[in-house]
């Protein structure tokens, strides 16, 4: 299955993902500005990803803790999520994402 990114500065990366990947972890791979600090446990936002519109309303709802760590994300907008916890499905083939222009990668990559 395919997932699309877009980056601050307007590059589409086109990733290949399996039904069960997470969408950290695919856009880690794929070399995209996603740190995950906190390796997936939502004590950090830094995988921070805007979803497009037509995608969110398929992803199921966020909890209250995901919730919270949005709020201290910089350029939250209404479909942002964290990337961390998104678990692909089939029904998510072609889902498009955006890396917000705040995204800083610390890991070096």
């Amino acid at each position: 299955m395919k997932v699309v990114f877009t980056t601050a500065n307007d590059r589409r990366v086109e990733a290949q993902a399996e039904p069960g990947d997470n969408l950290l972890r695919v856009g880690q791979a794929a070399g995209l500005p996603l740190e995950g600090t906190c390796e997936g446990q939502m004590a950090c936002s830094t995988c921070h990803v805007v979803v497009a519109r037509d995608w969110f309303a398929k992803l199921p709802a966020a909890s209250e803790d995901e919730e919270d760590m949005l709020d201290l994300a910089h350029g939250v907008r209404p479909t942002s999520r964290l990337s961390c916890q998104i678990d692909l499905t089939p029904d998510l083939d072609g889902l498009e994402v955006e890396i917000p222009s705040e995204s800083r990668d610390m890991r070096g990559v």
